[in-house]
């Protein structure tokens, strides 16, 4: 079998796999989030804090929840890490340097899981399992929580009224994403992947010398890792590692649990709103984008020039021979369209028109399905600006779901459109115009830029993938890498649920002639240019100085 026929058949069978969980998962979370019930676990978690979850909340509220939740979970995290050398189980690792454990901290509640660390060098089992695996669980749940609240802003009316943050954070949790990972976990541990909490031990060579490891919760911090679209490897060499992703399957498998909750939430949101067919729209225009890209990225990889690439069958540099071309080529692009980071190949060996296609994919926002909840949350951003910029064309108000996007609604999508790009970018200038930054890279030119680019592009939209060709475990990167996280995670957020709150207080519109069909594929196809147009646009001229230039140079 020819590599590319085993990358379509690949491909078409994690197709299959999405189709087939797509109702049933989207319909539950739809129960979920839409149930006034609360099971027995449930309420002891709202006794322990202290939260009422049957009271609603306007968006103030529900915002200062989610701020409230995630800055009590970065000052944990960042003193679990400070005191490790204290800890029981540290496995004889030192407390973590004050500035890496605020990147960190920052980075995993962040959903970004950005590591500056060797994390079998670093981090021992207390850090990992109590520390960054649960805010694999939590941040992900803020994320969907997010989302749903997003929801609820276009499916009521005249009213304030989000729900209550703490009983969505808590569901999510404990209904979706605890029951897939104790599944998911099994399922790895099947295929090879390791799940102990050994020390550290020495393994023979076959050249005759010895290599340390240490052992770890590595399938139960896999499977959320990949569920939650967060990112973060037990191991530096990630998703490449054999104890965390051994073969074809699991690697298949693993890239399944990336893009399935994204892609089920349109369905949640089809039946939040009352229309199935508004889901299907958002879900077509996710899918489309998706596979162009993996559809781009697997040309790419296989079209290198030279006899090296002819030899190898393609750009195998960097790639594990396990998964091969393939493989990696669709992995790549699952992770750098979702925000999960997770990588199975080094994105900087790609070909250069491959990390390009890499970068964009987290410059579009990664909405193609995107993050768990931010995906989807940004993708009805993206659908705002799609029916005001038609509105302008055709000289009417634009109408979305039963509600009018007016002066108010049109500048909190474009304030969430316009934060990433300016921190990626003033990020990057900065480092290029001071000394010490710079003289991180490995590579000199185009390839050198992109390798900054990629860095702050992965931090401000909460990818955590790296280009590894970056020294980024610097004062300099380890803060401002930590503060684009932060910004970029949660400046969104603000802008995401006032636009909620402001939805939610008007009262329907009704259907007139003129109102735009959102749910037709007319629709579909100008919200995917909308989106290409403008965010595509917006980091053109760094495409065109890094990966672009470098591609054309090949």
């Amino acid at each position: 079998m020819s590599p590319v026929l085993a990358g379509i058949l690949q491909l078409l069978a994690l197709v299959v796999a999405l189709g087939l969980s797509y109702r049933p998962l989207g319909d539950h979370m739809a129960r979920i989030y839409s149930s006034e019930k609360h099971h027995k676990p449930e309420k002891w978690i709202y006794k322990a804090i202290g939260a009422n979850p049957s009271v609603e909340m306007r968006w103030p509220a529900y915002l200062r929840g989610v701020l409230a939740f995630s800055a009590v979970s970065v000052l944990f995290l960042y003193l679990l890490q400070r005191v490790q050398g204290s800890l029981p189980g540290s496995l004889g690792f030192v407390s973590i340097d004050p500035d890496q454990a605020f990147n960190t901290a920052a980075s995993f509640v962040a959903n970004t899981n950005w590591q500056s660390y060797y994390g079998e060098q670093a981090m021992g089992h207390v850090v990992q399992t109590g520390g960054l695996a649960v805010q694999n669980f939590v941040s992900a749940a803020v994320g969907m929580a997010v989302a749903v609240a997003l929801v609820r802003g276009f499916a009521r009316s005249r009213t304030g009224e989000l729900g209550n943050f703490w009983a969505d954070l808590v569901r999510g949790v404990v209904r979706v994403l605890l029951p897939i990972s104790v599944i998911g976990a099994l399922v790895l541990v099947a295929c090879g992947a390791i799940q102990n909490f050994s020390g550290i031990h020495e393994v023979g060579q076959f050249t005759g010398g010895t290599q340390q490891w240490n052992g770890g919760a590595v399938a139960s911090q896999e499977v959320i890792k990949e569920l939650g679209t967060n990112g973060g490897g037990y191991f530096n060499a990630n998703s490449a590692h054999p104890f965390e992703n051994p073969n074809g399957l699991s690697n298949l498998f693993e890239i399944y649990l990336i893009l399935v909750i994204p892609f089920a939430l349109t369905r949640t949101f089809g039946r939040m709103v009352g229309s199935l067919k508004q889901g299907y729209a958002i879900l077509a225009t996710m899918a489309t984008i998706w596979l162009v890209f993996t559809g781009l990225m697997l040309w790419t990889e296989f079209a290198g020039r030279g006899p090296a690439f002819e030899l190898a069958g393609g750009a195998m540099e960097g790639k594990e021979t396990r998964f091969g071309i393939a493989a990696s080529a669709i992995f790549s692009v699952a992770t750098t369209l979702t925000s999960t980071g997770a990588v199975n190949s080094f994105h900087s060996s790609n070909t250069g028109f491959g990390g390009g296609i890499n970068l964009l994919g987290m410059q579009l926002g990664e909405i193609a399905p995107g993050g768990v909840g931010s995906g989807l949350y940004g993708m009805l951003i993206m659908a705002v600006i799609a029916v005001f910029l038609a509105g302008l064309m055709v000289g009417r108000t634009p109408e979305y779901l039963g509600k009018k996007i007016g002066t108010r609604e049109i500048k909190f999508a474009a304030c969430y459109i316009l934060v990433t790009p300016a921190l990626v970018l003033c990020f990057t200038a900065a480092s290029f115009v001071l000394d010490t930054p710079s003289n991180s890279m490995t590579n000199s030119g185009a390839h050198g830029f992109s390798e900054i680019l990629y860095a702050y592009t992965s931090g401000a939209n909460n990818n955590g993938s790296a280009f590894a060709g970056l020294n980024a475990d610097t004062q300099w990167f380890n803060s401002t890498i930590g503060i684009a996280m932060l910004l970029g995670r949660f400046l969104p957020m603000v802008f995401v649920l006032a636009l909620a709150g402001s939805l939610a207080e008007q009262k329907p519109v009704p259907e007139t002639a003129g109102t735009l069909r959102t749910e037709k594929p007319l629709f579909t196809g100008l919200l995917v240019g909308t989106i290409m147009i403008v965010t595509g646009l917006t980091y053109f001229p760094a495409l065109a100085l890094g990966p672009l230039a470098e591609g054309l140079a090949a």
